[in-house]
């Protein structure tokens, strides 16, 4: 039994609170949170305020880190695997690599694994544009996202002062879907292949140009997309934006011979994009365990993933049920 500890309870924590309990061979032994631990009413698990990580090493087997990456996770990363194996989701691409050293050094010091970047972008999507390249060398590719709430380009947006609350849409540029499908030599941009649409619930008094100007601004998320912000009322927000749905496609598209075209492609449709997400934290925790237990040290990314290792199931079934 694979026992793991969830630092963070918020939708992602959550969501991987609900994929615990449909894998047999995994626990959730405690809930890790900045908030009074009084306060957190999980399904049954203990919660732990976060200063007491400490006293659960050696009862834990792997830390699922289900913070934000806007501002959580380039501090809780370092700091979970001081402590523990661990599985994070961070999200910012362009971050990744310094974010990668950062908890690679924190793993290794103490001994531990640290699997960074999982989830389904980056994380799924990033195994499938690496496999559709070894397999069509010779071709493009090309991811579109959405449409769908993105959980950390809302959580950004609720970061900044005067926001109360916020959703925020990805929605690919059809035309360019189209296009790249059909063969066209299109420019794959950001600002070409998705927009950013924004609803935000501002406090009373707050400057909205100030905010509009920094969401549009904000380099990393917004700053190289067509992006429209819309300010709502909470009620408004709550009853027209309530879902988190989710979903994404990666392409590749390329030649095994002049003229002999082949097209591979992967997508999601997504009701619940924490909760899907939650999902595979889950599963990228079970192999972060068993890498652990092979003595495996440092920080890793899905790219060092087998399958093997994220199945439930031994070598001999998969061989039997599944090659």
């Amino acid at each position: 039994m694979i026992r793991v500890a969830i630092n963070g309870y918020g939708n992602l924590g959550r969501g991987a609170e609900a994929a615990i309990a449909k894998n047999d061979d995994m626990e959730l032994v405690v809930v890790f949170s900045r908030r009074d631990p009084a306060s957190v009413q999980t399904l049954g698990a203990p919660v732990a305020h976060v200063d007491q990580m400490g006293d659960w090493v050696g009862k834990v087997d792997v830390c699922l880190n289900c913070g934000g990456s806007a501002t959580d996770l380039e501090e809780q990363g370092p700091a979970a695997a001081a402590f523990f194996t661990t599985v994070d989701s961070f999200d910012t691409h362009a971050k990744i690599p310094q974010y990668f050293e950062a908890v690679d050094v924190a793993a290794r010091a103490a001994g531990n694994l640290a699997l960074i970047s999982t989830g389904w972008d980056p994380g799924l999507f990033s195994m499938l544009r690496v496999l559709g390249e070894a397999v069509l060398p010779d071709g493009a590719s090309t991811t579109f996202w959405g449409p769908g709430v993105s959980q950390g380009h809302s959580d950004a947006i609720r970061r900044i002062e005067g926001v109360v609350d916020a959703k925020q849409y990805t929605l690919p540029v059809e035309q360019t879907v189209a296009a790249f499908k059909h063969g066209d030599d299109v420019a794959l941009t950001p600002r070409s292949t998705h927009r950013r649409d924004c609803y935000v619930v501002a406090a009373p008094g707050a400057d909205l140009e100030r905010i509009e100007q920094e969401i549009v601004q904000m380099p990393n998320y917004f700053a190289d997309y067509d992006t429209t912000v819309t300010f709502v009322s909470a009620e408004e927000l709550a009853a027209e934006h309530g879902g988190i749905p989710h979903g994404g496609t990666v392409l590749r598209r390329g030649e095994t011979a002049p003229g002999v075209a082949a097209n591979v492609g992967f997508e999601l449709e997504l009701g619940s994009n924490p909760g899907f997400t939650g999902s595979v934290v889950v599963a990228m925790g079970r192999a972060a365990a068993r890498m652990a237990a092979r003595g495996e040290v440092g920080a890793r990314t899905v790219f060092d993933v087998t399958l093997a290792d994220l199945s439930a199931h031994s070598q001999e079934e998969l061989r039997a049920r599944y090659l």
